[in-house]
């Protein structure tokens, strides 16, 4: 998977490398932003019981 998203990535090296790091960014931007918050409260992590 991800030597088919570099193949296509336009230009040459260094071009490829700043979009793949734009890329990844951009993902990350977006799950930690967007995803994340929407899914936290159906995780089980706020209900803490602790029993002696």
């Amino acid at each position: 998977m991800y030597s088919w998203i570099w193949r296509h990535l336009p230009g040459h090296l260094p071009a490829k490398v700043l979009s793949a790091l734009v890329l990844v960014l951009a993902v990350s931007a977006l799950l930690l932003f967007v995803v994340f918050p929407q899914i936290e409260p159906l995780l089980p992590f706020t209900e803490v019981t602790i029993t002696p």
